[in-house]
């Protein structure tokens, strides 16, 4: 699979920026997808497509600031976002079985849970409308 390469200091939301806050659960850079932890006062942490934990594959949004564990959390959950990597207009990108990534959903593969995160909208911007399906590729 390839991730998006991000630049964490190229990471900027958008106009129609829907965003929560919170705590982060472990150091999470900017531009990484997050869950919130039922299991640790529902901090934030790296989200994960192939996690053996239901929580930790239902991406919550992505990191709008990047610091360490207990450090508070700027997560976009909705909107336009300028991700901080090249993406592909029309391209609908979901969660990737690496910690915190993005990919195109045409590089899911067998066992990886699909979470929609939205579709590339210029060279530079997601249209977040995050979708967790609850379903694996078979």
């Amino acid at each position: 699979m390839v991730d998006l390469v991000v630049t964490a200091a190229n990471v900027v939301k958008g106009t129609t920026a829907k965003a929560v806050v919170g705590t982060y659960g472990a150091t999470v850079t900017a531009g990484q997808t997050v869950y919130s932890d039922p299991a640790d006062s529902n901090k934030f942490k790296p989200c994960d497509a192939d996690n053996a934990t239901a929580a930790a594959r239902a991406t919550r949004g992505i990191a709008l600031n990047g610091v360490a564990n207990n450090q508070p959390a700027a997560v976009k959950t909705d909107g336009l976002i300028t991700i901080g990597a090249t993406v592909a207009v029309g391209t609908i990108y979901v969660q990737s079985d690496t910690p915190g990534g993005i990919m195109p959903a045409a590089d899911l593969e067998t066992g990886d849970f699909v979470t929609v995160l939205g579709i590339g909208v210029s060279a530079s911007q997601i249209d977040l409308n995050i979708h967790v399906s609850g379903v694996a590729v078979l």
